[in-house]
């Protein structure tokens, strides 16, 4: 049995799966619900535990450590020589084998119900067994390849114990799929050993694309790209192109300004990809012009939405991507238009030339400080986010010739932006203002200190004071989202006090168009070695650079690909 190469890591914190697969094999099964045994994870209809995996000896559970790389994932037996190997063969198959030790696949739910729980049986048209689950409405077909194997639970109903174990007294190997209604039955055209290596030199060519200056200086970069790799679905249900989920721990979803970071770092290296996760979105526009708050398998919301971010993040990607088609970038500034409009329209109210959140959530920053005296609120981000994505419309209006549309999206933009410096902007830091009641605060969130993103847009003074109160908000981590010196600062407090990938980049690309490289430069030092101690979670302790949350987020590895790549384009020697 051979070695895999790539980087190691815990399957607590990174499930093991495939690019393009909607499962993964991880003890993740519902939202911080962490089981004793690996799982298959299914994200179709939703998360859902499915089989739970266990390493057998001598009719007994065995005792084993699992070790995972990208390819491969492996239980060894402890105080034996027993081992059981899993890799994926494609998207919707995984193959396992062992020698010394059995397995044990057993139904993750004990009860079937008429509308739950796993009903088990042994097709009779080609011998396999199949459990088929309620939860994600799919089948799981298990098909002996070599050894032997017992059954417990056939056709059972109600409560019973369903599984297939199979005997460790000799080399086996099996093949588990997950499909809809019916398949041919399974034959193996390759070997185990042929099945890693091609998916080996699947994540070798994607790590290649995506990060192909990695080297000793950014030690992180080839995890980070797995947890993309990992992360990416295929086409289905409410997916409409391939997609990386945020994760496929809990996180199992697409919001709407995540996906900007997702596409930002797969750009120069797969751009294809990239655009389809900057479009993923759109695809479910609403008739005022919204985007959903997130996209998943079986589910759209729009009770929310997200900051109007896809201005910055497309000015980015037209520069990574290069040449877009007319008709492409026709449909996507149309698109662009209609989002700019709902926040015009929909999110200004009577007489006034700024845009409001009608709730945390809408910010992307949930908890915020900033939202705790109100929470139908003017802001200097949003008014910051919004002025960048007309003024990205002004361009995009040029290029396809529309000069009317183009003055137009300027005039409105240097409104927005002349209202959030009259307005909102006190001489010494900007405020917020309830929407409907015209009061103003002030807090000790990074949020109200986002406006930055606008760079050289910003005056000069008030750019200077905006980045040194940036750097009071720094830890030896990065930028805090609540002051560390605060009443309100958490440690675990969500956007109360945690660090996170998206405001670390906005901030980092912010100062350094403002001409504050230095601050830049420090920022994205402390982010990229925090996620080279830390891994790659949804957020981290600000203070001790702990990974909270779910630990497998895919904008944070994005940021860090970023990041990286960014650093080492700087440092690299001119050419002659």
């Amino acid at each position: 049995m051979s070695s895999t190469t790539g980087p190691a890591f815990s399957v607590r914190h990174i499930p093991f799966s495939y690019a393009g697969s909607w499962f993964g094999i991880s003890p993740v099964v519902a939202e911080k619900t962490y089981a004793e045994h690996l799982h298959l994870v299914s994200h179709q209809s939703g998360l859902h535990a499915v089989l739970r995996l266990v390493p057998t000896s001598a009719g007994a559970e065995a005792v084993t450590t699992v070790s995972a790389s990208p390819a491969r994932l492996v239980w060894t037996g402890t105080g034996t020589a027993g081992r059981v190997e899993l890799a994926y063969e494609s998207v919707d198959t995984v193959r396992l084998r062992g020698e010394g030790l059995g397995l044990a696949i057993r139904a993750a739910h004990a009860t079937l119900t008429p509308f739950s729980g796993t009903y088990f049986y042994r097709d009779p048209v080609d011998g396999a067994h199949v459990f088929t689950d309620y939860g994600t409405g799919r089948r799981y077909r298990v098909t002996v390849l070599a050894g032997t194997a017992e059954t417990l639970g056939m056709q059972a109903l109600g409560a019973a114990e369903r599984a297939l174990i199979v005997d460790g007294g000799a080399m086996w190997e099996i093949a588990v799929e997950e499909y809809d209604s019916a398949r041919p039955p399974y034959r193996a055209g390759r070997t185990f050993d042929e099945v890693v290596k091609a998916a080996e030199a699947e994540f070798t060519a994607f790590v290649d694309a995506v990060a192909p200056w990695r080297g000793p200086q950014t030690p992180a970069a080839e995890l980070a790209a797995y947890v993309l790799w990992s992360a990416t679905v295929r086409p289905a249900g409410f997916v409409t192109r391939p997609t990386v989920l945020m994760s496929k721990h809990w996180m199992d979803k697409v919001w709407s300004w995540d996906h900007c970071f997702n596409a930002l770092a797969l750009a120069d290296g797969l751009p294809e990809l990239a655009w389809g996760q900057f479009r993923v979105v759109f695809d479910h526009q609403d008739a005022a012009g919204a985007l959903p708050d997130s996209i998943t398998h079986s589910e759209v919301l729009y009770n929310f939405v997200k900051p109007p971010i896809h201005g910055w993040a497309l000015s980015r990607l037209r520069r990574r991507l290069g040449h877009l088609d007319d008709a492409e970038l026709t449909a996507t500034y149309e698109a662009l238009a209609r989002w700019s409009t709902f926040w015009l329209d929909a999110r200004r109210a009577p007489g006034e030339d700024l845009p409001h959140y009608q709730h945390g959530n809408d910010s992307g920053w949930d908890n915020a400080t900033t939202f705790d005296p109100e929470r139908v609120v003017q802001s200097a981000d949003l008014a910051a986010f919004l002025v960048q994505q007309l003024r990205e419309l002004a361009d995009l209006a040029h290029r396809l010739g529309r000069g009317d549309d183009a003055a137009r999206w300027t005039a409105t933009a240097d409104r927005i932006r002349a209202a959030m410096l009259e307005q909102l902007w006190n001489g010494e830091r900007f405020v917020a203002r309830g929407a409907a009641t015209g009061n103003t605060w002030t807090s000790d969130s990074l949020l109200d200190l986002m406006a930055i993103t606008l760079g050289d847009d910003l005056p000069a003074p008030v750019r200077t004071v905006v980045a040194g109160r940036i750097r009071r908000h720094l830890t030896a981590f990065g930028p805090a989202t609540e002051l560390p010196a605060s009443p309100h600062y958490e440690a675990d407090g969500y956007w109360r006090g945690p660090i996170w990938a998206p405001s670390t980049v906005l901030i980092e690309d912010g100062l350094r168009r403002a001409g504050h490289t230095g601050l830049a430069d420090d920022i994205s030092a402390r982010f990229r070695a925090l996620c080279e101690r830390s891994g790659f979670a949804e957020n981290f302790d600000a203070q001790t650079g702990a990974g909270l949350r779910d630990r497998a987020y895919t904008w944070t590895a994005s940021a860090y690909l970023m990041l990286a790549a960014e650093h080492i384009a700087r440092i690299a020697p001119t050419a002659p």
